[in-house]
């Protein structure tokens, strides 16, 4: 199995040119972790931002400048300030045993998923190994029910 065998295609993303304050309202309403951040220029992948790191700026944010400051300043801080710009990237034809290593060994939630021009073509969370364990589970208590009804 490959990477293109489990990835979410098509993620929703979100442009360097953004605020803290449009991601934080982006995951709200897409229900996401993680954004591949694009550049505005040329729409390859530049960054990533995940809840963790988003929760963390907001946070600073409400103990630095107290509630009331709390919009104003979300509005007026750029994710490309906060996000991880160090971003490790799979390609579709990566084989899941390595990938699944590279989770575990780093501690990932989610590798983003591009082709040879940094476009991104999807994403990879740890909720779509999730997904795989219990397809992969549901199916062997397939073939056991099948094995023991002969």
């Amino acid at each position: 199995m490959n990477v293109c065998d489990i990835m979410t295609p098509n993620p929703v993303c979100i442009s360097d040119e953004a605020s803290l304050k449009d991601a934080h309202q982006l995951m709200q309403s897409r229900n996401v972790r993680h954004l591949p951040v694009i550049s505005e220029v040329t729409g390859q992948l530049v960054g990533l931002l995940t809840h963790k790191k988003m929760i963390a700026s907001v946070m600073s944010i409400l103990n630095k400048y107290g509630q009331g400051a709390l919009d104003r300043k979300e509005r007026h801080t750029p994710i490309a300030g906060i996000m991880e710009t160090h971003v490790d990237k799979l390609t579709l034809d990566e084989p899941l045993t390595i990938v699944v290593q590279y989770f575990i060994d780093n501690k990932l939630g989610c590798l983003p998923v591009v082709d040879d021009q940094n476009k991104v073509l999807g994403i990879v969370t740890s909720s779509d190994f999730v997904k795989l364990c219990q397809r992969l589970l549901r199916d062997s208590t397939l073939l056991t029910n099948q094995n023991e009804a002969y």
